[in-house]
């Protein structure tokens, strides 16, 4: 499929469109920091969701059905490959003892900075397969790897307090003992000081960073076109939050969508290696079997992961499958920061 002739007031429009959204999401759903519960999380989500659908809607009234099927298929794929990022964002919030009514405020700000880097490394994914299209069949093979690896993955979660990344932070940052409400950085004795509100932060974002770099060539295998490709991408991201909250309670149930996952992977980086062997014959595998496809993996994936719940809850023992996260229930596992009293502050 050709790549769309987006003027330049309709990227405008758009990141215009994705502002709004936040903002609406900040200033209006989130006035104050607050526990969100399911029903509104659920709530929340309908209206990411919407707000996609009906950019979607826009796309297929002005450019037609196979580009609006694209969208839809890449923000699926999108969106499925998000979840797996939510496991580790449950780790990071029960590691650092976050309070639920402060999650959303870290969430916020994490997706604002995944839209900014995704926006960057979608247009420069996108501006290198047009320069130099055999890097499509090199995050071909990237994919069917990574898919192949998260069907086998047998290691336990990684350790958060054995992460470089936050030894380096706390080594190098001075960092409070304890929660300052939902401030970031507060002032004391005339120095400034990160709470650990701001490590769980960069650690997210340096998740989002590891994540992306499956995600984006996921999303170049269903399509290159500019505009396609950065809207999918970023309208699901804008959603993360609230399909966060809305997964909390249940997220470490879903125990094979990896393995769900990793064929979707296998399956768009086979479709890219083979775009060699079909071209020249004129064939090509369609948006529409890209789609059935993914949402046949995840749907099985999930149903499989559901079944597996009830049988526990039955009574029945239930092997933990590779990759996904032991369950538990209040074992302890978080830890909380002490809190430190503090006489005088200013925070910001």
């Amino acid at each position: 499929m050709p790549h769309l002739d987006v003027p330049a007031w309709a990227w405008a429009a758009l990141n215009g469109y994705v502002v709004v959204l936040l903002l609406v999401d900040l200033l209006l759903f989130n006035k104050r920091a607050h526990e969100i519960e399911w029903k509104e999380a659920a709530w929340l989500s309908a209206f990411f969701v919407g707000a996609s659908l009906a950019l979607n809607g826009i796309i297929w009234w002005v450019y037609g059905h196979d580009p609006a099927l694209t969208f839809f298929t890449a923000y699926i794929v999108e969106k499925s490959l998000s979840v797996d990022n939510l496991f580790v964002i449950a780790v990071l919030f029960g590691f650092f003892a976050v309070p639920a009514r402060y999650q959303h405020r870290v969430l916020f700000w994490g997706i604002f900075g995944a839209i900014v880097m995704r926006a960057v490394m979608i247009l420069l994914g996108v501006a290198l397969v047009e320069r130099f299209h055999w890097v499509l069949y090199i995050f071909g093979a990237f994919l069917i790897l990574t898919g192949a690896r998260m069907f086998v993955e047998s290691d336990d979660p990684e350790d958060v307090s054995q992460n470089k990344v936050l030894k380096l932070l706390r080594r190098v940052l001075p960092v409070t003992r304890g929660y300052h409400e939902e401030h970031f950085f507060v002032r004391k004795m005339g120095r400034t000081f990160v709470t650990p509100l701001f490590l769980v932060l960069v650690m997210i974002e340096l998740t989002d960073v590891v994540f992306a770099v499956d995600s984006i060539p996921a999303i170049l295998g269903v399509t290159t076109d500019p505009f396609l490709a950065y809207s999918s991408n970023i309208m699901a991201v804008v959603g993360l939050r609230a399909l966060y909250f809305l997964l909390a309670g249940v997220i470490e149930r879903i125990r094979y969508l990896h393995i769900g996952l990793g064929a979707v992977l296998v399956f768009i980086g086979g479709k890219m290696l083979a775009e060699p062997f079909l071209e020249p014959r004129g064939l090509e595998i369609p948006t529409s079997v890209s789609l059935a496809v993914v949402v046949g993996c995840i749907t099985v994936s999930a149903a499989v992961s559901w079944a597996a719940t009830v049988r526990e809850r039955r009574g029945e023992t239930i092997p933990t499958p590779p990759g996904a996260p032991e369950p538990h229930a209040g074992d302890g596992a978080a830890q909380s920061p002490p809190v430190v009293e503090d006489s005088e502050r200013s925070e910001a």
